[in-house]
């Protein structure tokens, strides 16, 4: 699993992995950790089944976690919740971009009630160490970023607190294809108990397979076809490359077209990405336009830019939705290969 291109990233590159830097302006409005609760749930959410026995797991900054038992009391970013939750493991506490401001869930929270857990912070910079605490936890859950090991979301401030209160598991998603994090959160939930040969889940990952089958039929036969990965705050337009995210490294696996920005010109967003003016955001020719569907981002809808109407693939209506940060399932997963493949198999040539 290479990590040799980039060893250390800034916030602003990291937030822009695929795409969207929408977050600053939460970052200035909503320092401190004054959380939203999500109300805690009740006293039985845990893992679905506990296993007997002593517990570890190895992840992957190489760092075991040993316990005397499998943890009940597990706090995740809201990404990863949601992937243990689709293999029937609930945890007390998350931290990430959980609800949006009406109240609805984020659309990392997946299929979890947001109702029954705790919600330590919702944007970045937000983690209320008291309830975090509170919580007793045996250990807390996020995705990496980076080569360095920093957990996605946990602040820099209170991250030695954080740490004090219980172990910490990374799972990396960085410089590596899709498949591998979603194979190390397999081997996490069932770790956890999850029980893996079960219908739901083997045939979540034949789905996924057959998917992935699908979206290198339709890159091969459409071999002309250039897809951009996209995202937009309102000052500027985002191009990512490929060599660092988890979605794309695997798309460009499987023979999709992917417009790759030059390397210098994403040196700026740490080797993740291109940052275009709206006046130059037709820089590169595409067929296909992928847009950042987090929150932090500007929604295709929303975009009001003359440019942008102008762009052939948005003429053409060959823009969709990506997922820069995909909820580790397989059944989350494969509709990311599906909706490529068929953008694939419908779209004409306009570039």
């Amino acid at each position: 699993m290479p990590n040799s291109r980039a060893s250390h990233l800034t916030r602003r590159g990291i937030l822009a992995a695929g795409g969207a830097l929408g977050l600053g302006a939460a970052l200035a409005a909503c320092g401190g950790d004054g959380a939203n609760s999500g109300g805690g749930g009740d006293s039985d959410s845990g893992t679905a089944a506990a296993t007997s026995g002593p517990w570890s797991f190895e992840d992957d900054r190489g760092k075991t976690v040993k316990l005397g038992k499998a943890p009940r009391n597990i706090v995740a970013f809201t990404g990863v919740a949601a992937a243990l939750y689709d293999y029937g493991i609930s945890v007390k506490g998350v931290f990430g971009p959980t609800r949006t401001p009406d109240g609805k869930p984020d659309v990392q929270a997946g299929d979890m009630d947001i109702s029954k857990v705790t919600v330590l912070g919702n944007v970045w910079g937000q983690f209320n160490v008291e309830k975090y605490a509170a919580l007793a936890p045996d250990v807390l859950i996020s995705t990496m970023f980076d080569g360095a090991g920093t957990l996605w979301y946990v602040p820099e401030e209170s991250k030695d607190k954080i740490a004090e209160l219980a172990p910490g598991v990374g799972l990396s998603v960085y410089d590596r294809p899709l498949t591998e994090p979603l194979q190390r959160v397999w081997a996490l939930a069932e770790s956890l108990g999850a029980d893996m040969k079960a219908a739901a889940a083997t045939e979540a990952k034949k789905r996924f397979e057959a998917a992935a089958a699908r979206l290198r039929e339709a890159a091969k036969a459409k071999p002309d076809i250039k897809v951009m990965a996209g995202s937009a705050s309102q000052e500027l337009f985002y191009v990512s490359g490929s060599n660092l995210s988890i979605d794309l490294e695997y798309f460009k696996a499987l023979g999709v077209n992917l417009v790759e920005p030059p390397e210098k010109a994403k040196a700026e967003g740490g080797g993740w990405y291109e940052s275009l003016s709206w006046e130059n955001v037709d820089k590169y020719a595409a067929d296909i336009i992928m847009m950042d569907d987090r929150t932090s981002a500007l929604q295709p809808a929303d975009i009001t830019e003359a440019t942008w109407k102008k762009l052939p693939a948005v003429k053409a209506g060959q823009v969709m939705s990506r997922s820069p940060e995909p909820i580790l399932s397989y059944d989350k997963c494969t509709p990311l290969l599906t909706g490529l493949a068929e953008a694939l198999e419908k779209a004409k040539k306009v570039s």
